[in-house]
């Protein structure tokens, strides 16, 4: 059940960030759904991979490049998810702070109401 209310909050959260940037556009909350489990699935097998990759340039930007991995897997997602498209490197930048940010408030408010 926790699982379900994850991925639904996630599918908010995509939806939401779509609907706010207009840089990024999601066809429907199905498709906000698909994205969702995409970047989970992207963050789970891929993300590892990379953050370990990058260690060295990672720590010379004391953590910035985290954001470009996360940048690059926004837009993994946009090559994959029909009805999902980011305008760019910098679109999917900001989509990916805002997404963080909109995740973390409603993760938030789904751990307060337990």
């Amino acid at each position: 059940m926790k699982f379900i209310i994850s991925l639904l909050l996630s599918s908010l959260a995509v939806f939401v960030c779509a609907h706010i940037l207009p840089g990024a556009h999601v066809d429907g909350f199905f498709v906000a759904i698909v994205v969702a489990v995409i970047l989970g699935l992207l963050n789970i097998l891929v993300k590892p991979f990379l953050v370990i990759l990058t260690i060295p340039i990672t720590i010379f930007t004391l953590g910035l490049f985290l954001l470009v991995i996360n940048t690059i897997l926004i837009l993994l997602a946009d090559a994959i998810v029909p009805g999902f498209t980011v305008d760019g490197f910098w679109w999917a930048l900001f989509f990916s702070i805002l997404l963080s940010i909109v995740n973390g408030l409603f993760g938030g408010l789904s751990k307060s109401n337990q």
